[in-house]
């Protein structure tokens, strides 16, 4: 049966007091973060490495590392206007000329206890577009298969899908590690334009939560891919369309001694500061905790926040700190804006990756076919169970 709206609007109303609480007390915390904010922001550069200079360790959460002379409240205006889309397009289509875009994505179909036998499948997709104006371009998946024995590795008791979640991981990092290096031959040509995008965090805290090996993992994926890109000097953009990062609000709480505020991010504070095109300046992420594995790119990661669509918050954008040192953080950060653009509110290149990538319910039931058509072949005893059967029946 469908849900209730009559009990669901009852329950809500019954609770009213509780979320008005909430919304009360997080504006109240988001004001004093605002306040901070802009006296940040207010300081002269003189003044505010002389506040920084109180906190020289790690843990500061976020380091400016471009001036803020010209960012009131934090942040850089965008000053991009059009007076409609075919504009706006045209002006992205000019950015983007010659400037090869790739991104990775990946899709899985989970084992269950639908299965008598554990089995998953791992399929990543990606595409390039040259933008050139022949219309160059390319789509391409990969698959992998996880047997019994892959999705029992180790024998630490790891839930399935974490295991199946991090193959899917290994894979896309290590498709854009070899596209990477991959263009080395190709960027002989100076006039040769590159940009990469990793759809998630350079930044793995994710993964804290996980035992030590589960994080060196996810670590060990990321290091080679930030490695490639500083070594062939491609520039990769790490891309968070929905942040819950804390990197500046970890930063005011230390330099203005405010009270905690766990349910407060960076995206969030930043948000009523921006209008649409509008970026922070640069900060160096200096975030506690699994930064400390990271070797020689432990602070070597910079972000800022974008501000991608009209009505949602900021994206939060990752660089090598070596983009910014070549000086060419500006540029990459147009690339994106123009990417926004051509995707209405998303990069185009990530987009189109995650289309090719994704498995729909029709490659579900023929992976299952196939499936059950080689354990015949080989005498494996493959089951299904009758609930899915009779799901596949009713289908």
């Amino acid at each position: 049966m469908t849900l209730k709206p009559s009990q669901i609007l009852q329950l809500l109303d019954a609770r009213r007091e509780q979320f008005t609480a909430f919304d009360r007390s997080a504006v109240q915390r988001l004001q004093s973060y605002w306040a901070a904010l802009r006296q940040f922001s207010q300081l002269s550069d003189e003044g505010r490495s002389h506040l920084l200079a109180q906190y020289p360790g790690d843990d500061l959460g976020a380091r400016p590392i471009e001036s803020l002379a010209h960012a009131p409240q934090c942040v850089l205006p965008c000053q991009l206007q059009w007076d409609n889309r075919e504009q706006s397009l045209a002006w992205a289509r000019d950015r983007l000329l010659n400037v090869t875009t790739f991104a990775v994505d990946g899709s899985q179909i989970y084992p269950g206890k639908d299965l008598s036998i554990p089995v998953a499948l791992v399929q990543i997709g990606w595409y390039e577009n040259h933008h050139r104006p022949s219309g160059a371009y390319e789509k391409d998946v990969a698959v992998d298969l996880m047997t019994p024995q892959d999705l029992r590795e180790g024998g630490k008791g790891d839930p399935v899908d974490r295991r199946v979640n991090m193959r899917r991981f290994q894979l896309e990092t290590r498709r854009l590690t070899e596209y990477i290096q991959g263009r080395k031959e190709q960027l002989q040509n100076l006039s040769e334009k590159t940009l990469v995008f990793l759809d998630g965090s350079m930044v793995a805290s994710f993964a804290e939560p996980f035992d030590e090996a589960n994080q060196q993992f996810y670590v060990d994926c990321l290091l080679p891919l930030l490695h490639a890109s500083e070594a062939q000097r491609v520039p990769l953009v790490a891309y968070i369309d929905t942040s819950y990062a804390d990197d500046l609000v970890r930063m005011l709480r230390l330099l203005y001694d405010l009270e905690p505020a766990d349910a407060i991010h960076d995206a969030q504070i930043l948000n009523a500061l921006m209008r649409w095109g509008d970026r922070t300046p640069l900060f160096l992420c200096e975030r506690p905790g699994i930064l400390s594995r990271y070797g020689h790119h432990r602070r070597r990661i910079a972000f800022t926040y974008l501000k991608t669509t009209r009505d949602t918050y900021p994206a939060r954008l990752e660089l090598p700190l070596w983009v910014v040192e070549a000086g060419l953080a500006d540029t990459v950060i147009d690339w994106v804006r123009a990417e926004v653009i051509a995707g209405g509110g998303y990069p185009y290149a990530i987009e189109t990756a995650d289309q090719t990538a994704v498995l729909q319910v029709g490659d579900r039931q023929l992976f299952f076919r196939l499936l059950q058509e080689w354990a015949d072949k080989q005498g494996l005893d493959l089951r299904f169970s009758r609930k899915m059967v009779s799901k596949a029946r009713r289908r």
